[in-house]
């Protein structure tokens, strides 16, 4: 099973990228910035909601019912004429469930990172959110995933799994961020400090976070 940042860097990450720039009106550079960094950190969330009966339960409905992956198959349309406003607005909903009270400390987190304000990081994750979803139903069919239990481990599996844990706290550090800029510096530092493989999550974040 492909990890989320492998997805970015296929040819169905580059439309998504482009589409959501397009539809946002931000630098594609900063829009890939944003999206290497927040959709892994949107899914450890996930992960961390899934781990009560209850929050695996919600998320397996929505993905059963609503976000079954269909959304990947028509993507020109979503971004061919501008988002819908009902996208956008069932992106605010799943960002409000996943992130909850952490929602305006993670967006101002990726935002100094990426060079961008945190309202701009929000409409990014609005349009961005939904297409995540997508990917998480698609690949909950694909690999018949029918428990609340399976749901975690699908998670685990495309984040990396529990391989790297410098890549695991870096993505706590951000869900536990208030937004008051001094945590940034120190996730920084923790992923610079550590190993610079290539190709896992640390790396490519790793780089990211260089100052290129």
């Amino acid at each position: 099973m492909s990890g989320i940042l492998d997805l970015l860097n296929s040819d169905l990450g580059k439309t998504i990228i482009s589409g959501v720039s397009g539809s946002t009106g931000t630098d594609q550079n900063k829009t890939s910035s944003v999206l290497t960094m927040a959709l892994p950190v949107l899914m450890k969330a996930m992960q961390r909601n899934a781990s009560t009966p209850q929050g695996a339960e919600g998320l397996m409905s929505a993905l059963s019912n609503k976000h079954d992956g269909s959304i990947l198959d028509n993507l020109g349309g979503l971004f061919g004429g501008g988002v819908d406003e009902e996208v956008k607005t069932d992106g605010d909903k799943i960002l409000g469930h996943v992130l909850g009270q952490k929602r305006q400390g993670v967006e101002q987190v990726i935002g100094q990172k990426s060079g961008l304000d945190a309202g701009s990081v929000g409409n990014i994750l609005k349009v961005a959110a939904p297409i995540l979803m997508g990917v998480l139903g698609k690949q909950t069919r694909q690999n018949n995933v029918s428990s609340s239990n399976g749901i975690g481990d699908l998670l685990g599996g495309m984040l990396g799994g529990n391989s790297a844990k410098q890549e695991q706290s870096f993505l706590e550090s951000i869900l536990d961020a208030d937004g008051d800029g001094s945590v940034v510096d120190d996730v920084a530092g923790m992923l610079l400090s550590g190993s610079k493989k290539k190709g896992g999550l640390g790396g490519l974040l790793g780089g990211l976070f260089g100052g290129k």
